[in-house]
């Protein structure tokens, strides 16, 4: 089975090329202030304008409020919802119906008990990432995008009713590995394919769908 890709936290066209070019199956955008990826609503419409019909717009978006949702709901071509809050199942299901586009609730996870929260969102979401916990002493941390990684030996061989994918710490030198150990179908990576905070590499994107790549 072909492992699939996401790149996160896309904002220029030069990142959209090295995803579309480099077979991504997904491209996210990311929608909070506080994230050096930050694009507006409308720098997305432009970007997702560029985009292959084959890739997927993925918003990723931090407990959004509906002004928000309805907002980025109204880009043409957005295709998926990414949750990466503390969004309650009732929440998820609630900007499913809101939008009609499909969800991907992101579950935080540091060791094998994490991973039950994942439970309470088989009747909500349509996809689950499993991303990195941020540790408690970390400074100025984001809700994603940290580049922090965990065991990923406690998801291999899991079996759960949705589609998955794996995220946090990923990069170009590990992705292979994180696939093999974790059996992931699906890798999401953000900030291991930048050059700085916010700034995508083409080279390392077209490096890391590679890696993807050769791991199937």
């Amino acid at each position: 089975m072909s492992i699939a890709s996401k790149i996160c936290g896309v904002s220029d066209r030069t990142a959209i090329n090295a995803a579309a070019d480099g077979g991504a199956g997904y491209v996210g955008f990311v929608f909070f202030s506080r994230s050096p990826r930050n694009v507006t609503p409308e720098q997305a419409a432009e970007l997702i304008a560029l985009m292959p019909d084959d890739v997927e717009a993925v918003a990723l978006a931090v407990d959004p409020d509906d002004a928000l949702v309805d907002a980025v709901a109204a880009i043409a071509g957005l295709t998926m919802f990414q949750l990466h809050g503390s969004e309650r199942p009732d929440r998820v299901k609630e900007i499913k119906t809101r939008t009609g586009r499909r969800v991907i609730k992101a579950i935080k996870v540091s060791n094998a008990a994490d991973l039950a929260v994942a439970d309470a969102y088989f009747d909500a979401a349509d996809m689950l990432l499993f991303d990195a916990k941020t540790p408690a002493d970390m400074k100025n941390a984001l809700p994603g995008g940290n580049a922090v990684s965990f065991d990923w030996n406690i998801l291999a061989g899991q079996d759960w009713p949705l589609p998955w994918m794996l995220s946090g710490g990923l990069d170009p030198d590990n992705v292979a590995e994180a696939i093999e150990v974790s059996g992931a179908h699906a890798v999401d990576v953000s900030s291991g394919v930048e050059s700085a905070p916010g700034i995508k590499d083409p080279d390392l994107i077209r490096a890391f769908l590679a890696a993807v790549k050769s791991a199937r």
